[in-house]
Order: structure tokens, then C-alpha cells, then sequence
């Protein structure tokens, strides 16, 4: 599978944006897909883990705030983000693994490039 990722952006404190990752070469149906981010000399962090059957889980950083789903049909999984803060600014990734629900990065094979999102007034 490879997976493409896209939607990031400048916004401003309090913004709503939504990141997607469309999937390619293999259904995504098949795949627990994970978002993370990262900023410059910082560990990837994981912010939500999406399960086959669409049930999420959330880095407590973003609980509350952040929303992630997919679309088995149409190939792609979203990252509805609300309410972003400054903290929020990094690499945006999505990764497609096996396991549901975890935000360990080493259990993700394969990984997106990755899309910038920026909040900054």
C-alpha cells in the first residue's frame, strides 16, 4: 500500500482543519491506519490509531479535539482536527499497520511523506 497524505496548512489559534490520507496499491480496508507528527528534533508522536472496523484512539494531547475516521469505500482516512493550538504545528503523517489502537510507531510498516501543518496567529 502506499499512502498519500494531504489537506496541511497555515491556520490560526482555533482553527479547524482536516488532514486525509488516500491509499493506494492496496485496499485501505486492510490496514490499521495511524496518524503522527513531528517537529525538528522531537520523537514522532502518535495522535490517533483508526481500526479496520472505523473505532479510533487518541494520543491525550489531542483527545477531545481531534477526530479520526475513514472511508473504506473511497480508499481514504481523515484527521479532523478542531481547536488547534501553536503546540499543534508539525509533520503530519499517516502510517498503515496491523494493530489496532496503538501509537507505537514501530508497529507501522508503511508511511506517507508526510503534509506540514502550521498554527501560528
Amino acid at each position: 500500500v502506499q499512502l498519500v497524505e494531504s489537506g496541511g496548512g497555515l491556520v490560526q489559534p482555533g482553527d479547524s482543519l482536516t488532514l486525509a490520507c488516500a491509499a493506494s496499491g492496496s485496499t485501505v480496508r486492510n490496514y490499521v491506519i495511524g496518524w503522527f507528527r513531528q517537529t525538528p528534533g522531537r520523537e514522532r508522536e502518535g495522535v490517533a490509531s483508526v481500526c479496520l472496523g472505523g473505532r479510533a484512539y487518541y494520543g491525550d494531547s489531542v483527545k477531545g479535539r481531534f477526530t479520526a475516521s475513514r472511508d473504506n469505500a473511497k480508499g481514504t482516512v481523515s484527521l479532523q482536527m478542531t481547536s488547534l493550538e501553536p503546540e499543534d504545528t508539525a509533520v503530519y503523517y499517516c502510517a498503515a499497520g496491523s494493530t489496532c489502537g496503538v501509537l507505537d510507531r514501530a508497529q507501522y510498516s508503511t508511511w506517507g511523506q508526510g503534509t506540514q501543518v502550521t498554527v501560528s496567529s
